[in-house]
C-alpha cells in the first residue's frame, strides 16, 4: 500500500483512456553476409562474413507517471527497425533499435484475436517484450568446415513478430468504492482525499474512475478509486456495462455504499454483490466493507432500525459525507481489512 503525502490524483474529463487496440511489428533480422576474405598477396581467403543484426524489439514498460492509455489512443501502428546486414572482415550488422511502450501500472495486454491473456505489467519499472525482434542470420564464417572450406551462402535473417493487441488498464488501488449512481461515492472520495471528482445529484455523475489518496495515522495512507455507479444488469451491458467493472479486479478491498434513502439496505447491497459475482466470481473473495450513506438524512431512530436488518457477515458503518459522521471508524475499518 502506499505510503506518501497527500496528493491529488485526478483523471480528467475525457482523457481517461482504458482500452486501445494497437498493431505492433519487431523488426526483421538482418542477413548474414558471404564476404570472402581478399588481400593483396592472399587471393584465395576464407570467408569472413559477418552475422545479420538482430531486428528490434517491442518492450512494455511499467510506468507510474501514467495513468491513462491516451498516449497510445492515437498510435495505431508501431513498427520497430530491421537489423542490419552481417559485412566482410566478420563485422556483425547492426541491430535494430528497440522501441518501448510506457503503461500505467495495471495494463494487461491481451491477443487481438483469441482474447488469450499474454502479460500483465503491476510493478513500477517492469518490462515485458511484447514483440521480439528477428534474429539475424549467420554469416558464411560459421558454415565452413574442412570438405566446405570457401562457403559461398549465409543465413537469412529470421522475420519479426506481428499483430494486432488489446491493451487494458485495470486501475491499482487499495480500496474500491462500489455501489449505485448517486451514492454518494465522490463526495466521499472527495471528502477524505484531496481528489475533485465531478459531483451532482443525479445519476452516472461519475463516467470515469478517479483516483485519491486517504491520509492515516501517523503518515500512513491508502488509494482509494471511485468508480462509476453500478445498476442491477449492468454484467449484461446494462448502464454504464462492463467498462469499469474490470478495475476493481485490482482493488484489494471493496467498501460497498447504500444510501439510507433506499427502502431495502440489505437487498441493495445483494444486487451490487450479485453483479460482481456475475462478473468475475473471484471478487468475492476480497474483504468488504458496507458504508450506509447520507446519513444527515435520517435519525438516530431510523438508524437503530436499521442497524438489526444489515447483513452480519461484514463490517459496517453509518456516514455522512456532509456531517463527517462515521468518517473516522470508516478509515479504521478500511485500514483493518487492507492489513487483514
Amino acid at each position: 500500500m502506499p505510503n506518501t503525502i497527500d496528493i491529488q490524483i485526478v483523471m480528467a474529463d475525457s482523457n481517461f483512456i482504458d482500452y486501445v487496440k494497437i498493431y505492433c511489428a519487431s523488426g526483421h533480422g538482418g542477413a548474414g553476409s558471404t564476404h570472402l576474405y581478399r588481400a593483396k598477396y592472399i587471393p584465395k581467403g576464407g570467408p569472413d562474413g559477418g552475422d545479420g543484426g538482430r531486428g528490434g524489439h517491442i518492450i512494455l514498460r511499467a510506468n507510474p507517471q501514467f495513468w491513462t492509455l491516451i498516449h497510445l489512443k492515437y498510435r495505431k501502428h508501431v513498427k520497430a527497425e530491421d537489423g542490419g546486414r552481417g559485412e566482410g572482415g566478420l563485422r556483425h550488422g547492426k541491430n535494430g533499435t528497440d522501441i518501448y511502450l510506457d503503461v500505467p501500472l495495471g495494463t494487461v495486454v491481451k491477443d487481438a484475436e483469441t482474447g488469450e491473456v499474454l502479460m500483465e505489467l503491476v510493478e513500477e519499472g517492469q518490462e515485458e517484450i511484447l514483440c521480439p525482434g528477428g534474429r539475424g542470420g549467420f554469416g558464411n564464417d560459421h558454415f565452413k568446415t574442412p570438405t566446405l572450406q570457401t562457403p559461398r551462402f549465409a543465413q537469412p535473417g529470421e522475420e519479426g513478430v506481428e499483430g494486432w493487441f488489446i491493451l487494458e488498464l485495470k486501475l491499482l488501488a487499495d480500496v474500491g468504492l462500489v455501489g449505485f449512481p448517486n451514492a454518494g461515492k465522490s463526495t466521499l472520495l472527495a471528502t477524505i482525499t484531496s481528489a475533485k471528482p465531478k459531483i451532482a445529484n443525479y445519476a452516472f455523475t461519475t463516467l470515469e474512475p478517479n483516483l485519491g489518496i486517504v491520509k492515516y495515522y501517523d503518515d500512513q495512507s491508502f488509494v482509494m478509486a471511485d468508480i462509476p455507479g453500478i445498476i442491477e444488469g449492468a454484467h449484461e451491458g446494462r448502464g454504464i456495462g462492463t467498462r469499469f467493472l474490470r478495475h476493481i479486479e485490482r482493488n484489494s478491498v471493496l467498501l460497498f455504499m447504500v444510501s439510507a434513502e433506499e427502502d431495502d439496505i440489505t437487498a441493495g447491497y445483494h444486487t451490487l454483490l450479485n453483479e460482481l459475482q456475475e462478473y468475475n466470481p473471484e471478487l468475492l473473495v476480497k474483504e468488504r466493507v458496507l458504508a450506509v450513506t447520507k446519513c444527515d438524512m435520517i435519525d438516530e431512530d431510523i438508524e437503530k432500525e436499521i442497524l438489526p436488518t444489515l447483513p452480519k457477515d461484514i463490517p459496517h458503518v453509518f456516514i455522512s459525507s456532509m456531517t463527517q459522521e462515521g468518517l473516522r471508524e470508516l478509515k479504521e475499518l478500511l485500514w483493518t481489512a487492507l492489513h487483514k
